[in-house]
């Protein structure tokens, strides 16, 4: 039983030496989304929306756009907090779209104004999400960031243009 248990130790020990720690993790570098967003812009058959004038604290670390799939676009950001939020309009029905897009949150029945404009509050066990449907477009800002931060991406958003 102890020879057992030394060889596992011995190889628990050999496993540890050679799995990265993140004592020294490089930065999350930010990801340049300007020509994925000109071609969603020409592509999309509404205003593909991004944000402006938020921090250089706040970095793009996802960027697709997908015409297969309901028109689906998605920007994906790190807050400063270290909080994942992302940006996700589609011309997908909003039933199956959100649940997808949010792992399964659901409407709370409230509602949320940001920069004039009411956006539906959902809840999940993964993200919470800020929604708005509008002209055939359904818009999600959603992540594990607060709502406070939702929000505040929310009301970043502005209509891009080709």
């Amino acid at each position: 039983m102890f020879q057992s248990l030394g060889v596992i130790m011995v190889a628990a020990g050999v496993m540890y030496l050679f799995v990265p720690h993140d004592e020294n993790v490089e930065p999350v570098e930010a990801k340049d989304y300007r020509v994925e967003l000109i071609t969603a812009q020409r592509a999309a058959p509404y205003p593909v929306l991004a944000p402006e004038g938020l921090g250089d604290d706040w970095k793009a670390t996802v960027v697709s756009y997908k015409r297969e799939q309901g028109d689906a676009w998605k920007l994906g950001f790190l807050s400063p907090d270290a909080q994942y939020v992302s940006v996700n309009q589609s011309t997908a029905e909003p039933k199956k779209f959100v649940p997808k897009i949010t792992h399964e949150a659901k409407d709370t029945g409230r509602t949320q104004t940001v920069a004039g404009q009411v956006w539906q509050r959902w809840e999940g066990p993964k993200y919470d999400a800020l929604v708005r449907t509008e002209g055939g477009t359904t818009t999600v800002v959603t992540g594990t960031a607060s709502f406070e931060r939702l929000a505040e991406m929310a009301g970043a958003l502005r209509a891009q243009q080709a």
